[in-house]
């Protein structure tokens, strides 16, 4: 599976899809437009190996719901993440059996890595 699950009114998501320059192979699923639905969602739990991974702490709903102050369990994460597309961390890219998750210089860098490598 080659996908990238990205934002398309997120400068930060755009910037990153033309770094990685993604070749035709890759589904690009724009997360406000298409909903990630649960059988994906697990997918990329089994790759990360927790909800709680692919949770964004950074979204505005997080605080606005009071869920810091809350003990969520892996299942809330999940749940989450199904209703509002605001708490999957993003970008999202998804290259065969590899995951990369979030923005970070660290990750891109890897899945560029993996992306050159893959070629």
């Amino acid at each position: 599976m080659k996908k990238f699950y990205f934002l398309s009114t997120c400068n930060t998501c755009q910037r990153i899809l033309n770094h990685l320059d993604l070749d035709e192979d890759f589904e690009l699923q724009d997360i406000k437009k298409i909903l990630i639905n649960s059988k994906d969602l697990e997918h990329l739990k089994t790759l990360s190996g927790s909800y709680e991974s692919l949770f964004s702490k950074r979204a505005k709903l997080y605080k606005e719901l009071g869920l810091k102050e809350k003990t969520l369990t892996d299942t809330d994460y999940k749940n989450y993440i199904l209703e509002h597309y605001t708490f999957l961390k993003r970008p999202v890219l998804v290259l065969n059996d590899q995951l990369f998750v979030g923005n970070s210089p660290k990750v891109i860098n890897s899945a560029k890595t993996a992306l050159l490598n893959e070629k």
